[in-house]
């Protein structure tokens, strides 16, 4: 697969608090927004951006606070490229954790769908994992070019 050259990139590091996980999706939204993407296409990119922060957060550092990091890229061939990471607890077996309705947090009325809400929004997932370092969730979704209307 050939690559392409990145048009642009944002950069974001803010504390594992719940209320941040709705600033995660207004900036992720605000950066695809150069791109002129679909409504769908939008919502998609908030909801899985809302998962995988969400999953930092309450699975990532549990109890505790750390920082959670977001980094967003755009191609020439409009993908955008979403990486969500965090420095907590990690997963110590990814394949399990990727199986719809697994959760490590049952008590607390966790779904375990996370994962499957990101898979089925994106284009693509990749979940990387070290427990005791923490856990990176990529994802990418190809953007549809809108011909724009001339008047």
């Amino acid at each position: 697969m050939e690559r392409q050259e990145i048009c642009n990139e944002m950069r974001l590091c803010f504390p594992s608090y719940s209320a941040n996980e709705g600033f995660a999706r207004a900036c992720a939204a605000a950066f695809c927004a150069q791109s002129n993407p679909t409504f769908d296409e939008l919502s998609d990119i908030k909801c899985a951006v809302s998962e995988a922060v969400t999953n930092a957060i309450v699975h990532g550092y549990r109890s505790t606070v750390g920082d959670v990091y977001m980094t967003m890229r755009m191609t020439e061939d409009r993908v955008v490229r979403i990486e969500i990471r965090d420095k907590g607890c990690g997963i110590e077996d990814v394949q399990k954790a990727l199986q719809p309705l697994y959760t490590t947090d049952p008590a607390n009325e966790r779904s375990g769908m996370g994962f499957t809400v990101i898979e089925n929004f994106m284009d693509s997932m990749r979940v990387v994992s070290t427990p005791g370092k923490g856990t990176k969730v990529i994802m990418t979704k190809k953007l549809t070019v809108i011909p724009r209307i001339r008047g």
